[in-house]
């Protein structure tokens, strides 16, 4: 800014200072407002689960993590049955998790596998009879 040697030109400068301060001041007000909505907990949370949502691999994460589990439970119910033996029942939750793990890890051949039976299981065979 240049030197301010007369009466006139400081009030021509503090004319021009306010009017920049009434254009920049609600600009301020609302960049605050902004900030101060987007620091509150429930507003930080919702945007990391718009993020998290928007991901493409979190929804075939979230399938084939539960396709393991449900695969995980159905093998120690099938093997274990009811037990009240506390040994067989950790035997039966190890048994659990590495299903579990096997199958989240190799959940792509798991899922072709199971649609190839259910193709087969509700297609309908051609009487060969008829023919």
């Amino acid at each position: 800014m240049q030197k301010i040697s007369s009466r006139a030109e400081l009030k021509a400068a503090i004319q021009e200072l306010e009017g920049k301060l009434d254009n920049e001041w609600p600009l301020l007000k609302k960049d605050f407002f902004n900030t101060y909505e987007s620091l509150k907990p429930i507003n930080i949370f919702k945007s990391t689960l718009k993020e998290a949502i928007a991901s493409p691999g979190l929804k075939t994460d979230v399938i084939n993590g539960a396709i393991g589990l449900t695969t995980g439970i159905l093998a120690k119910k099938v093997i274990l049955g009811k037990t009240l033996n506390p040994l067989t029942k950790l035997l039966g939750i190890i048994l659990e998790m590495a299903v579990a793990n096997k199958v989240t890890k190799n959940a792509d051949g798991v899922r072709s596998v199971g649609t190839f039976i259910m193709k087969k299981i509700f297609t309908r065979q051609p009487d060969l009879e008829k023919k």
